[in-house]
């Protein structure tokens, strides 16, 4: 039967029938002889009433069990090995796809008459107020007694309004599909509400799936880091994974954002790409563009990778590498140079080099490549750049050395520009093709709490080569270089999840969302506000383009009323329903009328326009709990299973008893270290190789 108005949160009438017909039944079987029944009648006429009673007696259960979950919800734990994984889909949590009857019964729980179901209601609050004033007294006991049968139990710690999840108390799992994750998925939530939790949730999923999964862990959360690893470890994938630490580079495997490329170009685009481009800082920014590239190009045509080092240290000396390229270049093409450059004429070599304020030799190799109108792609380049004026075009470059400077002190230079030519290196270089390729699972640790700059210039400069090498997938497969590559479509998705998302943000990241999902790439993204991404781009409408490709979300408890509308503004405005009291009295106009006036009374249903959700609903929620708008505009509202992990078949590194107690205790001691010039220890990677090739193995860590 259909009623005007939804209305659990009205007594369990229901029993009274139930306890009346179970009454019945009782005195039927013990006063049989009383009312003259014999036993078939007996027994046909306490057959209905049992139904009656079970009938009634579930509904008044139903009506009970509502208005205890309105105050009160069990704790959702699930352990590691617990956790569903599915090829098609992807595991959120338990709750219910909210919709118009939930906005209903939101609407009446915060009703002024029904504050009595509320959590917080005069008993609670007179309950705790007791055990304030009483500490130590025996009701204490009672009072505190955390289950659902008392009706003044303490609430758990996790605060919010339990009303939200309650106005539906049949929960069942929520799952998304997979097809979705292409286009990618933004996690909001302010600070310890359980965003990184939920980080755990789907990189065990990822992981178990064989995908290859890598995470960008700006703060550097321990659970996280061992929960990756134990999850690779029961998947036998242990080889499989990648460690990466700003902080711990001693322990770290080694990357260099900038070795893995398709065209030269691209190292001068990552570096210069970091750089501020908005106004006038465009002009400088090509300039930059420009040196790196011509950097970029002699390096490599000498032989060797480029690397922020030598990057770096060939933007502070540029002579120094215009001399052995054109001394290179000239001996291959022109070995009659040596004659050739005794003729310049001194007077000409003096006035250019007052001009510019290069080094003899510099001068010399230009004006001799001027006389003789010799020509090459990269000398033309140099000579470009060292005809300038040194100190002037210092000036014009100088927003550069900064960057290069985060990217090459001390032993984080080790980790961006690895060499190969140390025999005792036993730390392992990685880079994206080789992850992808392999499947692997990468933990990219970028220390911001020690030092923010370096952590975001790292940040994106890969991002920009994960951007690069989707491109390359796209076009070419997987194997790109060899003779057949594998279709894309045929090779592991790659799964990316980018904690504290505002830190790492750049323009490098607008085509990562925008392109990549055809490359296989699922980018999930974590932050706090929307106004912390808009910030760090400087621009809104870019911030808006990074939005638009964020195609899922979920939203946690969050602060601002600008954040929760990023939600609330993409839902309908749905239909509530209020009983209103209607009193009605009039004048009897009829003289001969016995009667003076008349009255009515009566309820009267009124209905009302409203948003599905608030924004308030939104920064009222419990920790570990969330709204998730998937699969094209479907709202859910999930709670988060509370992992508990057994560590016991796990066997981890002893470097990583190092990382664990480092995280904890030591975290910030990285950058004094080096400022100081501190060597590290023996080497061990992160497997647990040390210099002598030997490999260690720890016991269990617990979580």
């Amino acid at each position: 039967m259909a009623y005007p108005i939804d209305n659990p949160f009205r007594p369990p009438v229901e029993f009274i029938s139930s306890i009346a017909a179970t009454g019945s039944i009782v005195g039927i079987a013990f006063y049989q002889q009383f009312f003259g029944l014999d036993l078939a009648t007996s027994l046909a006429i306490s057959a209905p009433l049992l139904a009656l009673a079970v009938w009634r007696g579930r509904q008044g259960y139903k009506i009970l069990l509502f208005h205890t979950k309105l105050r009160w919800l069990p704790k959702y734990e699930l352990k590691s090995e617990e956790i569903p994984v599915s090829t098609k889909e992807l595991f959120l949590g338990m709750g219910f796809w909210w919709g118009e009857k939930h906005s209903q019964r939101l609407f009446t729980a915060r009703l002024p008459k029904y504050e009595h179901l509320r959590a917080r209601n005069k008993r609670y609050e007179w309950a705790r107020q007791f055990e304030r004033d009483h500490p130590g007294h025996w009701l204490n006991r009672f009072l505190g007694y955390e289950h659902p049968i008392n009706p003044v139990s303490p609430l758990p710690p996790v605060g919010g309004d339990p009303a939200i999840h309650g106005v539906e108390p049949d929960e069942r799992e929520i799952w998304t599909s997979l097809a979705e994750r292409v286009g990618h998925l933004l996690v909001l939530g302010t600070t310890r509400v359980g965003k990184t939790r939920l980080a755990e949730l789907l990189v065990t999923q990822d992981i178990r799936r064989g995908e290859v999964v890598i995470v960008f862990d700006p703060k550097g959360d321990v659970a996280l880091l061992k929960r990756m690893y134990a999850e690779a470890s029961r998947c036998g994938r242990e080889k499989d994974f990648w460690f990466f630490h700003l902080g711990y580079p001693e322990l770290s495997d080694r990357y260099s954002p900038i070795s893995s490329i398709g065209r030269i170009t691209e190292v001068a685009t990552r570096i210069a790409n970091q750089l501020p481009g908005e106004g006038q800082s465009q002009a400088f920014k090509e300039f930059v563009w420009l040196f790196i590239n011509v950097i970029s190009r002699a390096i490599s045509a000498l032989g060797m990778n480029p690397t922020y080092t030598l990057i770096y240290q060939y933007a502070v000396d540029v002579d120094a590498l215009g001399e052995k390229y054109f001394e290179y270049w000239l001996n291959k093409v022109h070995p009659e140079w040596v004659d050739e450059i005794e003729n310049i004429s001194s007077k000409e070599i003096e006035a250019m080099q007052k001009k510019t304020g290069r080094s003899l030799k510099t001068v010399e190799f230009i004006a001799l490549l001027r006389e003789k109108d010799w020509h090459d792609p990269v000398a033309d380049g140099l000579v470009s750049i060292l005809s300038n004026d040194k100190t002037r075009f210092q000036m014009l470059i100088n927003s550069l050395y900064p960057l290069l400077e985060k990217l090459t002190t001390g032993k984080v230079s080790e980790l961006l520009s690895p060499t190969w030519d140390n025999p005792t290196e036993k730390r392992r270089v990685f880079d994206w093709d080789k992850i992808m390729n392999t499947g692997g699972i990468v933990y990219v640790g970028l220390d911001s709490l020690s030092d923010a700059e370096v952590a975001a210039a790292v940040g994106n400069a890969m991002f920009a080569d994960l951007t690069s090498t989707a491109g390359r997938r796209y076009k070419f497969g997987t194997a790109f270089g060899q003779s057949q590559g594998l279709d894309v479509k045929d090779s592991k998705k790659v799964a990316i999840h980018a904690d504290e998302f505002n830190e790492l943000i750049g323009d490098e990241f607008v085509p990562l969302l925008n392109k990549a999902g055809g490359a296989g790439y699922q980018v999930t993204v974590y932050t706090q506000t929307w106004s912390d991404v808009e910030a760090k781009i400087g621009n809104r409408a870019k911030a808006a383009q990074i939005g638009g490709n964020l195609n899922s979300l979920i939203m946690l408890r969050v602060k601002t009323t600008d954040t929760a509308e990023i939600l609330t503004e993409q839902l309908p405005e749905v239909e509530v329903s209020k009983i209103a009291s209607d009193s009605r009295t009039t004048d009897v106009q009829n003289p001969d009328d016995f009667a003076d006036f008349g009255s009515s009374s009566g309820d009267v249903v009124r209905s009302y326009k409203v948003p599905m959700l608030r924004p308030s609903d939104l920064t009222s929620l419990p920790k570990g709990q969330a709204f998730a708008l998937l699969d094209g505009g479907q709202l859910a509202k999930v709670r988060l299973p509370l992992a508990v992990e057994s560590v016991d078949d796990v066997h981890w590194p002893e470097s990583l008893f190092k990382v664990f107690d480092g995280m904890h205790e030591q975290y910030s001691r990285y950058i004094k270290s080096v400022d100081e010039g501190q060597t590290a220890p023996l080497p061990i990677d992160f497997l647990g190789n040390t210099s002598d090739g030997l490999t260690v193995e720890g016991k269990g860590h617990g979580f």
